[in-house]
């Protein structure tokens, strides 16, 4: 190694005494001004203690934190097949670019991926497809206590906070779904002035309580109702996990909260601000499911449901047992898989806690058509959905309508940088700095959050039409198939086991009967 060590100190001094001799005159003071500059950084490295590639490789061992620094560009831009990349390949991105911008999104010379390879799934479609549906329908959210039910859109914006995302991003996201006639999820982080241009709200509160906290961090009622009154509002969401790092709460710095985020929290200014991992106000399923129809209570009758992440089964048939016992139920329930976060978590929530999005997904939905309770709860899917096979996908999958995220960030202009974190977005998306905001330009990008939207809502409904059905109440597991290895596939109806309405209640099957009777009303279970 050291020779290759002495050769590279050679060919750079070679290059720079060439250098200086091509200009001439002043130009060996330039050499000597590198040398010195090259012997003081060689000093320091020598000396140092906290790098040992430097202690061992003076100087040339800063290429090694070069190459570090862009490594994520290279592999983005010059690595990465189309298809293999993540968390979005390059085609997903690619398509969301194109339907935003309303360009052709075609794709030439047939698919890159391996239809061969195990899990890969498709869907099934017709021999005699039918005409697509004239509009997209819309579903009616709204239980039996539910006095203004709402109408939400197959595609709507999943729950992203201000403060996490931008003020043009926000601005640009609501003002996309009041063109576009869709709903637009806040986020734990309030309401703030930004979302207030038109857009339907679905007002989420987490464990923080933020825009209606007491001093003290629990829930003011007095506030709640008062915001929750707003017309813009027409959901509420209790926030319980998410999808990127389930069971862990958050702590926002004191130095981040600026006066304009403080009014939209309910908080002091500059004063750090701790939302715990469980909420103060509920804690069993029995006081949760309480809490949800109090809340929808003092929201005037609007539709109020809760957010989780799946971790355990049992505890989703606890909170069904309490709403059985309780003869109350939530008016919707959105589940995020553990493969969604636009946020930043630590990796090992990232990759390691949470259950994806399909079994979560299905769980709750077996569970609650196996309480006899289905036809009373709507199901919102959230994480990775993308495009309108995704939301076809989900709706096979249990779901009545969906949710996206990083894609509709993708429609603002975001490019998959991964920096949302560090405040230095290099688009404006997902940072707090006033410089890099402005370049998110929010007339444009207002218009491409709608054309998105849009776009992939219309794709969705001519998937359906190629599946030979005429409306999205018409999907049933047999039409999503998943190859199992190299000689099988299964359609999701063989691959899991699904209820009856009731069933649960009468005679559990084998594979629920032990977590169904483990499911206590007045207890979740580690």
């Amino acid at each position: 190694m050291l020779r290759f060590l002495v050769l590279g100190v050679l060919a750079f001094l070679g290059a720079v005494t060439l250098l200086a001799a091509t200009i001439g005159g002043w130009g060996w003071w330039l050499v000597v001004a590198v040398l010195a500059l090259l012997l003081l950084v060689a000093v320091h490295d020598l000396v140092q203690t906290k790098h040992a590639i430097l202690r061992n490789y003076p100087v040339l061992g800063h290429l090694r934190f070069l190459l570090e620094d862009i490594r994520p560009e290279l592999q983005q831009y010059f690595i990465e097949r189309n298809f293999d990349g993540r968390p979005y390949d390059r085609n997903t991105r690619t398509a969301i670019y194109a339907r935003a911008k309303g360009e052709r999104e075609e794709h030439p010379f047939g698919t890159e991926r391996d239809l061969y390879a195990v899990g890969y799934e498709y869907l099934v479609h017709s021999t005699r497809p039918v005409d697509p549906l004239p509009e997209p329908p819309r579903v009616r959210v709204g239980g039996p206590a539910c006095r203004q039910p709402y109408d939400v859109a197959l595609l709507n914006v999943s729950a992203m906070s201000f403060g996490a995302l931008s003020a043009n991003a926000i601005e640009a996201l609501n003002r996309g779904a009041a063109a576009g006639g869709f709903a637009h999820d806040t986020g734990e982080g309030a309401i703030s002035r930004h979302h207030r241009h038109g857009g339907d709200l679905i007002w989420e509160l987490g464990s923080g309580y933020f825009g209606a906290r007491t001093p003290d961090g629990d829930l003011d009622e007095r506030l709640f109702a008062e915001k929750a009154a707003d017309p813009q509002v027409k959901m509420v969401s209790l926030k319980l996990s998410q999808g990127a790092k389930p069971g862990l709460g958050g702590v926002l710095p004191g130095v981040k909260v600026t006066p304009e985020i403080a009014e939209t929290r309910g908080v002091a200014v500059g004063v750090t601000v701790v939302s715990p991992p469980y909420h103060r106000a509920f804690g069993t399923p029995r006081e949760l499911v309480r809490l949800l129809a109090r809340l929808r209570e003092l929201a005037g009758g609007k539709p109020v449901g809760f957010k989780l992440c799946v971790g355990s089964r049992v505890d989703v048939l606890a909170i069904c047992k309490a709403m059985v016992e309780e003869d109350s139920t939530p008016d919707f329930v959105i589940v995020d898989g553990a493969e969604g976060g636009t946020g930043a978590a630590p990796q090992e929530y990232a990759d390691h806690v949470g259950m994806p999005l399909t079994e979560g997904l299905m769980t709750v939905h077996d569970a609650l058509v196996g309480v006899g309770l289905r036809d009373r709860v709507r199901i919102g899917a959230s994480g990775k959905v993308a495009t309108g096979v995704d939301v076809v996908k989900r709706l096979v999958q249990g779901a009545d309508f969906t949710l996206a995220g990083r894609a509709m960030m993708m429609a603002t202009g975001c490019i998959q940088a991964q920096t949302c974190h560090t405040n230095t977005c290099p688009v404006g998306v997902a940072t707090q700095d006033p410089k890099r905001m402005r370049a998110l330009h929010v007339p444009d990008k207002t218009v491409r959050v709608t054309r998105y939207q849009r776009e992939t809502v219309a794709q969705a409904v001519q998937v359906i039409a190629s599946m030979g059905l005429r409306s999205f109440e018409e999907l049933r597991p047999h039409m999503l198939r998943r190859r199992i290895d190299h000689q099988t596939i299964r359609s999701y109806a063989e691959l899991f086991e699904h209820l009856a309405p009731g069933q649960l209640l009468r005679d559990p099957p084998p594979a629920w009967e032990n977590d169904w009777r483990l499911a206590d009303p007045d207890r979740f279970r580690p």
